[in-house]
């Protein structure tokens, strides 16, 4: 049978938990994911365990935080003043806004607090800090 390698696209059904086995994202009800092995399309933890695998196959792949989202940077935390934020904006914890750079680029942040003074927020990706468990199994090879 043919295994997956490096370069081949693959489709995969997964469920994707975190440490206290809380479902964070999972394909069930939806198509297949569909992606280049080793292109970078996916986290690292991921695409490493795909090689070798053969259509059928089914695993379960633990991911350290380091070939996931990374580590939790407190650099891509800012207080912002809560002045220089519209005041018809909705500000909750928790809520997701999108915030320009200097240089034009558009970046997802988390209302991480509110006070009367600033407005926290945070640019880590939601899953930053956290290993994560994927229950995966391969669909196709192409």
């Amino acid at each position: 049978m043919t295994q997956v390698k490096t370069g081949d696209t693959v489709r995969i059904h997964y469920t994707g938990t975190l440490a206290d086995g809380s479902v964070f994202d999972s394909s069930e009800g939806r198509d297949p994911l569909e992606f280049q092995v080793d292109a970078g399309q996916i986290i690292p933890g991921l695409d490493a365990a795909l090689p070798g695998m053969q259509v059928g196959d089914k695993k379960v792949v633990e991911v350290p935080c380091d070939q996931a989202y990374g580590e939790t940077n407190p650099q891509a935390v800012q207080a912002v003043p809560r002045a220089e934020i519209p005041a018809d904006m909705p500000l909750e914890v928790g809520g997701q806004l999108q915030v320009q750079t200097a240089d034009g680029q558009v970046l997802p942040v988390t209302i991480a607090e509110v006070t009367e003074e600033t407005v926290t927020l945070d640019a880590n990706h939601p899953l930053a800090g956290e290993a994560l468990t994927f229950a995966i199994e391969l669909v196709s090879i192409a």
